[in-house]
């Protein structure tokens, strides 16, 4: 197979092991001699691999997102396996039959208070109980009794929620992006999530479930007897209404572009400060009285002073960076808290604080020390470098890590809810912030003197951003985030920090000048979906066979299963048949294609 290109996918039906997982017997023979004499000799060995426990780590992703809020009601729910083969590794019956394989794993959707308990029994314990029919797994050894997550369902929910044999093989493929490389194997359930209630899915085990040539062995009892299953992962998630999706969620934010500033008082002196964002904050003075203060943070609303003062040196103290501003009798405060809030983050950092004041005394000593050429002694050389933690921890601290939130935006009105908000960082705050921090050991003139003469070697470029709050950070863990200089998207930015400070708001930083933000979600956010019709019914709007060809316009509308499952089998048929295409040759690779529908992107312009 040829490499592809980045933006291309493809779905292949299945991928099988080099060994499935079993039990084997070698046997080599030899003959030996004029007159053969034939030496055997048999070894067994077995191929274990996963069965009764999943580690957390071959599960690469899972879609709608575990804890997320949203309109899913229109998505089939999926998992992505990191190894490619394990859906195919074992099988739903007792022996492999001819034919392309049958997956042994299958997602089941459970709603509102259908959603069955997690159990985590001894096997034995699990096979060795009237409260539930679990046949007793085969081939397992005697002295072996691992403990497994265990689920027991209605059997008439069950039976409804259940892939038939038919439906099997089309849910589960392997996706392919860039080059032969397999992204993972995909599970796919067959059940719509129903809306404005929580939802939980498991990962079940079909091993052995299945009888030769029948469907799955639901076992003996009425309607309402349990049968158990083995759940190898699990999830939750919330289906609300459509204003709740994504696409709405990121709609909402409003006064898109704004800058982080309060709106103008109506006083001129004070709107002259509250439009470059500065806030009003109560300020303590040293002798004991108190006043209020102009204070802003590290976010400007526009471009701030490109470099330092040249007649501010190194501080010795907060209030050196005190300024008076006599035309509305106010003090600011910005510098002077910046740079006490640098000093504070490196005595709590008991580590930076111990390697630079060492640091210190190293180099103090080495400017100290000067040998001359016909010096009779030779006298070992004092290592003044940097150390690189001291430096990691300054770096970490130019990008804001560990600063209080209250400092980056001291008024909740600065970011009201379900908002975007872009800025500067202004650099000189940024250059007190870690001057404070450089601060330790500088106590008299002297120290100032080597501490500017030694200045910390790090850059200050042009950085911008936003600030996000809003319940699609929130609602959407893994949100991507990308930053460009140009309205059309082609100059992507390096991003600088994209975090989370709380769980609805999300800071944004990037080297140079945004002028576009675009919100968008994970690879693994492309998800199977269908187009709800009234009665009861869906339909799905078909791709051309081929990459070039035209779409072949919407299906027929289908009716929903029981529970509101979709009948896959029935809608690969029809599919099949808009397509012109053989029933047998629409298999689980080509049902993926038609039923591929990637994430939502939202785009904002700065103002």
């Amino acid at each position: 197979m040829s490499a592809m290109s980045p933006d291309r996918t493809l779905f292949v039906d299945y991928q099988l092991a080099s060994l499935a997982a079993g039990d084997y017997r070698v046997t080599v023979t030899q003959t030996i001699g004029v007159d053969p004499k034939a030496y055997t000799s048999t070894r067994t060995f077995s191929v274990a691999g996963e069965r009764f426990v999943l580690p957390p780590t071959l599960v690469e992703a899972a879609f709608p997102p575990d804890g997320s809020l949203g309109d899913h009601s229109h998505v089939l729910p999926h998992v992505v396996l990191s190894r490619s083969s394990l859906p195919w590794e074992r099988g739903p019956e007792a022996v492999r039959g001819p034919g392309a394989p049958l997956p042994w794993l299958a997602l089941l959707l459970f709603a509102g208070n259908e959603q069955p308990e997690p159990k985590v029994l001894p096997l034995s314990a699990a096979a060795g109980t009237s409260d539930a029919y679990f046949p007793a797994p085969a081939a397992l050894p005697a002295d072996d009794d691992p403990k497994v997550t265990v689920i027991d369902v209605r059997r008439a929910l069950l039976a409804d929620l259940l892939p038939t044999r038919a439906e099997l093989p089309l849910l589960a493929h392997v996706r392919r992006g860039d080059g032969d490389t397999p992204d993972g194997a995909v599970v796919v359930g067959k059940r719509l999530p129903p809306a404005g209630t929580s939802s939980s899915v498991h990962l079940v085990s079909l091993e052995g479930r299945f009888p030769a040539g029948k469907e799955f062995d639901l076992g003996p009892g009425g309607p309402d007897s349990l049968v158990r299953l083995v759940s190898l992962a699990g999830w939750r998630f919330a289906c609300l209404d459509e204003a709740e999706t994504f696409g709405r969620l990121a709609a909402r934010l409003t006064d898109s572009g704004s800058p982080l500033r309060l709106p103008d008082s109506g006083e001129e002196h004070a709107d002259a400060y509250l439009r470059q964002g500065y806030v009003p904050i109560r300020h303590r003075l040293r002798g004991g009285g108190r006043s209020v203060a102009w204070y802003r943070g590290p976010f400007a609303t526009g471009p701030a002073a490109a470099g330092p003062d040249p007649d501010q040196g190194p501080a010795r103290a907060a209030d050196e960076l005190l300024r008076y501003h006599p035309g509305v009798g106010m003090f600011d405060v910005s510098h002077a808290a910046a740079w006490e809030a640098g000093r504070l983050l490196a005595l709590h950092s008991t580590g930076f604080a111990g390697s630079l004041y060492e640091w210190k005394r190293r180099r103090d000593q080495a400017g100290k020390r000067t040998v001359a050429a016909a010096h009779p002694l030779a006298v070992a050389p004092i290592d003044d470098a940097l150390p690189v933690g001291v430096m990691e921890w300054l770096t970490g601290l130019s990008r804001l890590d560990g600063v209080p939130f209250g400092y980056l935006v001291p008024d909740e009105r600065l970011l009201p809810v379900e908002t975007v908000r872009f800025f500067h960082l202004d650099q000189e705050w940024m250059r007190h912030l870690l001057d404070g921090a450089y601060s330790l050991g500088r106590v008299g003139s002297a120290d100032a003197e080597l501490d500017a003469a030694h200045p910390l070697p790090l850059d200050y470029p042009l950085i911008t951003g936003a600030l996000i709050r809003s319940d699609v950070v929130s609602g959407y863990p893994g949100l991507l985030v990308d930053g460009y200089a140009d309205p059309a998207g082609v100059d992507l930015l390096t991003p600088v920090r994209v975090e989370r400070l709380a769980p609805s708001v999300l800071l944004c930083l990037y080297r140079g000048d945004v002028g576009r933000l675009d919100l968008h979600q994970q690879p693994e956010s492309l998800h199977f979906g269908v187009v709800p019709q009234p009665g009861g019914s869906f339909t799905k709007r078909l791709r051309g066979l081929a990459d070039t060809a035209p779409d072949a316009g919407e299906l027929e509308p289908v009716p929903l299963g029981p529970s509101g499952t979709v009948p896959v089998r029935r809608l690969a048929d029809a599919m099949a048949a808009r397509l012109g295409a053989a029933p047998a040759a629409f298999t689980a690779g080509a049902l993926a294609r038609q039923m591929i529908e990637s994430g939502e992107r939202v785009t904002f312009l700065r103002g």
